[in-house]
C-alpha cells in the first residue's frame, strides 16, 4: 500500500524518490488505536507529530459537562499538525473515530527532513496552509451557511479530500462517521442532522448507506453548499518542484 503521507504531500509538490524514501523512513511503525479512543489529550506534551496512516480521526474540544465540538476531521495521510512538537502542551484532543493506524515522526526527524529537502519543506508548508484554509472554511460554515448548506459543504469537502488520495470510487466514498459526530462538527443536534440528511436524500443529491456516501449530482450539491474546492489547494504546485519553480 502506498504511504498515504507521501500521497497526500504530492497533492502539493512533486517529490523526488529520495524525498519519498525519507518520508517513509521517518514515520515510525504504525500502532493500532481503537475506535472512540483518544490519541492525544488536551494538556499532553506533544513530543512527536502524529500521522494518520489508515482510518478516520478528529480534533475536538470538550467541556466539563460533556458537550463536544469537533473542529477538524483527519483522514489517511493527514499530519496532526507538522509543527506541534514546538508547543509545550496540546490545546485540543485528537480522537479516533474508526480504528486508526497511527504513525509518528519525531520533532528532530521532522526538522532534519525539512532542512535537507527544500521540496519537503515546501510541501509541509503548503499542507499547513491548506489546513488553515479548511479551518477558515469551517468557520464560515458555522457562521454563515444554513444547516443543509453546512452538511452539503462537508460532504463535498470530504469527497474532494478522499479523491485526492485515491480513496473514492467515482462519486462514492467512505463515510464512517455517525450522526452524533456530524452534529458535533456542524454545531447541531443529531436530530437536526437526521432531518437534514433526509432533506438531501429527498432532493436526490445523496445516498448514505452502510458507511458509504454516494453523491448523485456533484454539481447541484456543490451549488447548494456554495462549495469551491480552490481553498483545498490540492493541485497548486503538484506539477512542479521547488527547483522547477525557481
Amino acid at each position: 500500500m502506498p504511504n498515504p503521507l507521501v500521497h497526500k504531500l504530492e497533492c502539493y509538490v512533486r517529490l523526488s524518490d529520495a524525498d519519498r524514501m525519507c518520508l517513509a523512513d521517518a514515520v515510525s511503525p504504525g500502532r493500532l488505536v481503537a475506535a472512540r479512543t483518544d490519541i492525544i489529550h488536551e494538556g499532553d506534551d506533544p513530543r512527536a507529530v502524529n500521522v494518520i496512516l489508515d482510518g478516520w480521526a478528529c480534533r475536538y474540544r470538550q467541556f466539563a459537562n460533556g458537550r463536544r465540538q469537533i473542529v477538524a476531521l483527519l483522514l489517511p495521510g493527514d499530519l496532526c499538525d507538522p509543527h506541534v512538537f514546538l508547543l509545550d502542551a496540546m490545546d485540543h484532543t485528537i480522537g479516533a473515530i474508526t480504528p486508526v493506524l497511527l504513525g509518528q515522526i519525531t520533532g528532530a526527524r521532522m526538522q532534519a527532513m525539512t532542512a535537507r529537502s527544500p521540496d519537503l519543506d515546501l510541501a509541509l508548508h503548503r499542507e499547513a496552509l491548506a489546513t488553515a484554509a479548511m479551518q477558515r472554511e469551517w468557520t464560515v460554515s458555522l457562521g454563515s451557511r444554513t444547516g443543509i448548506e453546512r452538511l452539503a459543504h462537508l460532504f463535498c469537502e470530504l469527497h474532494a479530500r478522499l479523491a485526492a488520495i485515491g480513496l473514492t470510487d467515482g462519486n462514492t466514498c467512505p463515510m464512517p462517521i455517525t450522526q452524533n459526530d456530524l452534529g458535533d462538527a456542524m454545531g447541531q443536534t443529531s436530530v437536526h442532522i437526521n432531518r437534514t440528511l433526509q432533506e438531501l436524500r429527498g432532493l436526490g443529491l445523496i445516498t448514505l448507506r452502510s458507511r458509504r456516501l454516494t453523491i448523485h449530482d456533484p454539481v447541484a450539491l456543490a451549488r447548494l453548499a456554495h462549495f469551491d474546492a480552490a481553498y483545498l489547494h490540492l493541485t497548486a504546485g503538484s506539477g512542479a518542484t521547488l527547483a522547477q519553480r525557481a
